[in-house]
């Protein structure tokens, strides 16, 4: 992967501030889509540092900060990007650590991203992420399942908890339709920034919506399903195990209108 810049604070980032974070993983992040400076959901991201950090840290760094740090980044490349966001602790793993150590913040941007193409087919395993809230670092088992997915002939992989609930995908957040309501799986797992800004955008628009347990053998009676992250609103879902979703372009359509509602800003 190209960079096109990774900073510290404002500043390029040294090896010596590099080196921890890749022997480490008490850390948290956010990752955007930049298009002509701007971003979505902005807000959602400057509330999810700030959550993560009194979480993992007891303390937060300011927000006039952090917009700081993205302008800065983003004045290094050019106006299609996507940013990363890390917040660590200088003290590192294993330490419990004072409020004398501020947390830190990186920021990298590279080549804009759309995601796959889709449609997917995800293969569902017992999981259940721990401090699923957070959008921390170091999850080894994303990457593992994943690999098992595309091992048994998959696309992907999505979780169930202990009580057999779909939850969320490897990096992704799940949508179901019945052919009238925008269906969300219940349980523990990360309330990612596009499923925000879908959510509040389909309220604003009068779309039903509601959250229900849901189990891999309730998918059989929608209509359709996707995925979505930071890349899109929308990747059509069209089977989980054995079980076919079939093809819901107006579904798709519904939901890239509201992630297209919803207005750019700068930071």
């Amino acid at each position: 992967m190209t960079f096109f810049t990774v900073e510290r604070d404002g500043q390029p980032a040294a090896d010596h501030h590099l080196a921890p974070l890749a022997f480490a993983g008490y850390a948290h992040f956010t990752a955007m889509q930049v298009r002509g400076g701007l971003v979505r959901g902005l807000d959602l991201h400057l509330q999810r540092l700030r959550d993560a950090s009194l979480a993992l840290y007891g303390q937060a760094l300011p927000e006039d900060h952090i917009r700081a740090c993205l302008r800065a980044a983003l004045r290094q490349g050019p106006a299609e990007v996507s940013l990363t966001a890390t917040v660590y602790s200088p003290a590192g793993e294993f330490t419990v650590a004072g409020p004398d150590a501020t947390p830190a913040l990186l920021v990298r941007t590279s080549a804009p991203a759309d995601g796959p193409a889709g449609p997917l087919r995800l293969a569902s395993f017992q999981h259940e992420r721990v401090l699923p809230e957070l959008k921390h670092v170091g999850e080894v088992a994303k990457t593992w399942y994943l690999r098992a997915a595309v091992a048994r002939g998959y696309d992907d992989a999505v979780f169930r908890d202990r009580h057999g609930r779909l939850t969320e995908g490897s990096i992704w957040n799940l949508a179901f339709w019945d052919g009238h309501c925008v269906v969300w799986p219940q349980g523990s797992m990360l309330a990612g920034t596009t499923m925000q800004i879908v959510r509040r955008q389909l309220q604003r628009l009068g779309v039903p919506q509601r959250e229900q347990d849901l189990t891999p053998a309730d998918v059989a009676a929608f209509t359709g399903a996707v995925v979505m992250n930071s890349w899109t609103p929308a990747i059509a879902v069209h089977g989980i195990d054995t079980i076919a979703v079939p093809p819901a372009p107006p579904f798709l359509a519904l939901l890239r209108q509201a992630w297209k509602a919803e207005p750019p800003t700068a930071p």
